[in-house]
């Protein structure tokens, strides 16, 4: 088919005001929720399941070990998920993808409340917990690539690095939801009854902030370049969409997000996961002085990283996430050196340090992954990007780190780890165009031309 030369008439404008606001709250809200349920479990990893589901060793690392383990398992079923979903969502919308995603992880999180321990049934404990795990991360896979896209493609080209970046902020919003309720209980009930029962009650508290998730994602509208998208393919028996299709004809921009996400997702879980085993195991610091470090760090990381989505449209997309990447190797260094000061207010300074150099890599992943596919494989494309990497980053990050804790008794390795990770993400940056303030329109033009197809059907 050939290609129309004639300029393509402006899609609809992104909505403004209240109506893009709406938009921001539907998708954060939803992303709460699910990132609540999914920190939830790898906060009580670190400080329930390896007592409650393992058999003891005499070594309480082998325990953490152990539940990092099945806590790794959601992150090799994200690619699944993203896979399974973002052919979903590419094919028949953000909006029920993203409903059906919540409910999935919903029922999964409650569940595993439900969950009797090693004690009551032996290894058949640690085995329903693994399968729970599994289809909790399958759901997230599809989550975290429909809620971002969700506010990219209804933002203005000019500021879709600050909006954009108000999903990401509702995952520190998560993270200290799960936190919050966790520190209720642990400082409120004897170390006993907490291990018994109180950290149930923040996985059966999932079911009641679901139902809100799931109303408000009833509310939210398609973007009109979705739509537009969507009707082409229908129309146009040469085009296709979704995991397939991405994958054979943009591997370059799949290989790209990966390498993007790669120093910042194992940062984070050394910051939020590994940093409590390293004070718990070496330094001995109680549930609740540990907790309530976090409390504030994500505190600050929820507002910080808005902050970084408006230099990521000013300054452009590549020199923000490269002050992340560089400044990110850093922080080990520094960081487990506060640690040992053992001094509360030097350890919260630590913790918040890290999660605000981790921002800067964070807040412009939703811009510069949606501005990486055209409309029709967006949704494949940017779950495929961020969820893969999570098998070889986030997943091992805080077992790595936890088993040379064990080994070398030092924070030397993990810090070497760090600075690697940080050294490949940079090169991924590097190889990246600079894409601050491109409509969305233009890189489906780009689409359309390079497929031979017709620019004002695939734009109009």
């Amino acid at each position: 088919m050939s290609v129309e030369q004639r300029s393509a008439p402006s899609a609809e404008p992104a909505p403004k005001g209240a109506g893009l606001k709406k938009i921001v709250a539907a998708s954060m809200v939803g992303t709460v929720v699910e990132w609540y349920e999914f920190f939830l479990y790898a906060t009580a990893a670190t400080l329930v399941f390896g007592k409650y589901f393992f058999p003891a060793t005499g070594n309480e690392l082998d325990g953490i070990i152990q539940a990092f383990i099945t806590y790794a398992v959601g992150f090799v079923a994200r690619p699944l998920g993203g896979i399974v979903f973002g052919q979903i969502g590419d094919k028949l919308g953000r909006k029920p993808t993203l409903q059906l995603t919540i409910v999935i992880i919903g029922v999964s999180t409650f569940l595993m409340g439900c969950l009797p321990g090693f004690a009551e049934i032996g290894y058949l404990a640690p085995a329903l917990l693994v399968f729970l795990r599994f289809i909790q991360g399958f759901a997230l896979g599809g989550e975290w690539g429909g809620a971002v896209l969700l506010v990219a493609e209804h933002s203005p080209n000019k500021s879709r690095g600050f909006w954009s970046s108000w999903p990401q902020s509702a995952v520190p919003v998560g993270n200290l939801l799960a936190t919050l309720v966790l520190f209720v209980m642990s400082s409120t009930l004897s170390p006993e009854a907490f291990l018994g029962w109180g950290w149930r009650v923040a996985f059966w508290l999932s079911a009641v902030i679901v139902f809100v998730g799931y109303y408000i994602r009833t509310h939210v509208t398609e973007a009109p370049i979705f739509l537009k998208a969507k009707e082409l393919v229908e129309q146009e028996q040469a085009v296709s969409y979704g995991v397939r299709e991405v994958i054979r004809k943009y591997p370059k921009g799949i290989l790209q997000a990966m390498g993007l996400r790669f120093a910042e997702n194992i940062m984070y879980y050394l910051v939020v996961s590994f940093a409590i085993v390293y004070l718990k195991s070496v330094h001995k610091y109680d549930t609740s002085s540990l907790l309530l470090a976090l409390l504030i760090a994500h505190v600050v990381h929820f507002l910080v990283i808005p902050q970084v989505g408006r230099l990521v449209d000013s300054w452009g997309r590549k020199p923000v996430y490269l002050v992340g990447a560089i400044t990110g190797a850093t922080w080990p260094f520094f960081a487990f050196p506060m640690f040992d000061t053992k001094n509360a207010v030097v350890i919260v300074l630590a913790v918040t340090i890290g999660l605000c150099l981790h921002a800067f890599m964070y807040a412009g992943q939703p811009a510069i992954m949606s501005e990486l596919f055209p409309t029709r494989m967006r949704y494949a494309g940017v779950s495929l990007g961020s969820q893969v990497t999570s098998i070889v980053a986030g997943s091992l990050a805080p077992l790595l780190a936890t088993q040379w804790l064990k080994d070398t008794g030092s924070w030397v390795p993990t810090a070497i780890y760090l600075v690697v990770a940080c050294a490949v993400t940079t090169v991924a940056v590097l190889s990246l165009k600079e894409t601050k303030g491109i409509a969305l329109e233009d890189v489906d033009r780009a689409d359309a031309e390079r497929e031979g197809l017709a620019v004002a059907a695939a734009t109009r």
